[in-house]
């Protein structure tokens, strides 16, 4: 199979993404959804995945089984648009139905890489659906390919297929917990057989996925809200390393990596979930208004009004007005209905691009000092123009807060974060940053003080209890592919030098 240039870019650089440059947000690459043994399984999967479409806009995909046939259609575009047609919902017959949003982190933007994916077995087919990241994608797919086995997508999912096809086990389940022992990384499975569906959580529980019931039916989610969406009742987390077999029989669970201490992702609490979630135990709503209380404590400011930047940025925004005894104001509105395809056709048109999400609430900020509240800060390509637009509106000063700590490091567990080198905090002086950012003042909550608003007394260094690489540049899995492309960086370095000395 030949690959066009840019899959083979997005094939040696594991973040590459199809966005806009001016696009500052951190994307997480996908939801999963799955429902098993239900009439109309199809609709009320298309229904999960509206609530899990914040997880991923760029495709989405169904898959369902009858228990003889299966039945998929993937496409780019929101679930919205894709699945509107009831002629779409309506050839994906069965009982059983597994869905996926997407925003393409490993692989890239290509049709071919949209899942959920099918592969034919010779015991039957098998349909999956992956929310993370495998860092030792590139090393599984190079021996693959060097053994006979034949890819159609750039997707890291697509290895996992493969290493299910490759098992010499009998049963099913027991051929996916033999490729899950293969594989490293952050990711949460929904896979779907003929006559069963597979949920699956990496063994630190990097990513989230929970059970629900729907009368006598299981269900499969990225978070608890899908579940609210169909009138699901939550029945608990998977567990970190834990696989469950959902069948006729009811739901077996399996611990095929043996016993380790959790460690979920902290970027799902600051950003990525739904406030109306709750992942792990934890309310995400109340975690981040504690994220907001605690960033007042931090860093306080002698100023008239609390405004976030909306609407990740609410809930900590009202903490920090609660705990500085300072007024909560809308002094930005964003503009939900802002397509896609918006187009930029000169450099004078893109300068303006925030203005199309963020408008200023005139009346709210003029004359007035601002403490201006946002979950985080990634490159600071946003952040500087929203802290213009205040100022432009009228506010005498702006002090600029971010509910988590500075980001030093990228991801590679299925964010979608720039290298470090584009990294604000990993290249910058808190004072370098606060004059990029064209703000009076600059703060952001502390490692601790993050820990904290979990529950936490502090961070246990030599346990940590949350992912949090992105702040402590500490990894919590191997990064083989890195490590196998810093080698070979290393030896061409050598061979250079070799060179050179004759």
């Amino acid at each position: 199979m030949l690959l066009s240039q840019p899959e083979l870019s997005a094939l040696t650089d594991p973040q590459a993404s199809q966005r806009d440059s001016d696009d500052d947000r951190p994307r997480l690459e996908c939801g999963v959804f799955g429902v098993h043994g239900i009439d109309d399984a199809s609709a009320i999967t298309v229904l999960g995945m509206h609530a899990l479409q914040h997880r991923g806009e760029e495709a989405c995909g169904i898959a369902s089984c009858d228990g003889k046939r299966f039945y998929t259609e993937r496409e780019h575009g929101l679930v919205g648009d894709v699945f509107t047609q009831p002629e779409v919902v309506a050839r994906l017959k069965g009982r059983s139905a597994i869905g996926h949003t997407r925003y393409s982190t490993a692989g890239g933007a290509f049709i071919r890489n949209v899942q959920p994916m099918f592969a034919d077995l010779d015991d039957g087919g098998i349909a999956l659906a992956h929310n993370g990241n495998l860092t030792n994608f590139m090393h599984l797919r190079t021996k693959l390919v060097s053994e006979g086995s034949i890819f159609q997508s750039t997707s890291d999912s697509e290895v996992i297929l493969h290493l299910i096809a490759r098992s010499r086990s009998i049963k099913i389940i027991d051929r996916f917990m033999d490729a899950l022992r293969h594989i490293e990384g952050g990711f949460a499975l929904v896979a779907l057989t003929r006559n069963m569906m597979i949920g699956a959580r990496d063994p630190l529980g990097i990513r989230p996925l929970v059970i629900g019931k729907l009368g006598d039916s299981y269900v499969l989610a990225s978070e608890t809200c899908a579940l609210d969406m169909i009138g699901a009742t939550f029945v608990r987390d998977v567990e970190h390393g834990e696989v469950v077999q959902i069948d006729e029989t009811g739901l077996t669970s399996f611990k095929p990596f043996g016993v380790k201490a959790a460690r979920p992702c902290l970027f799902e609490y600051i950003y990525f979930a739904r406030p109306d979630s709750i992942v792990n135990g934890k309310s995400i709503y109340d975690v981040r208004k504690r994220m907001g209380r605690q960033l007042a404590i931090e860093h306080p400011a002698d100023a008239d009004l609390v405004v976030p930047v909306p609407d990740s940025g609410v809930p900590a925004a009202l903490g920090f007005a609660e705990q500085s005894g300072l007024p909560f104001e809308l002094g930005i509105i964003r503009n939900h209905y802002v397509g896609r395809t918006f187009i930029q056709p000169t450099q004078g048109i893109r300068d303006l691009g925030v203005r199309k999400k963020h408008a200023p609430n005139r009346i709210v900020l003029e004359g007035k000092k601002v403490i201006l509240i946002d979950d985080s800060i990634v490159r600071g390509t946003t952040s500087v123009k929203i802290v213009r637009m205040v100022r432009a509106a009228g506010a005498r000063e702006v002090h600029l807060r971010s509910a988590s700590p500075p980001i030093m490091w990228p991801d590679f567990y299925g964010i979608d974060m720039p290298d470090r080198e584009k990294l604000l905090a990993a290249n910058h002086t808190l004072e370098e940053m606060r004059q990029k950012l064209e703000c009076d003042s600059l703060g952001f909550l502390s490692v601790d003080g993050l820990y904290k608003a979990m529950g936490h007394s502090g961070r246990d260094n030599a346990n940590p209890q949350f992912t949090d690489h992105y702040f402590t540049g500490e990894y919590p899995t191997r990064l083989t592919d890195r490590e196998v492309e810093a080698e070979g960086e290393n030896a061409g370095a050598q061979l250079s030098l070799l060179a050179n000395s004759y």
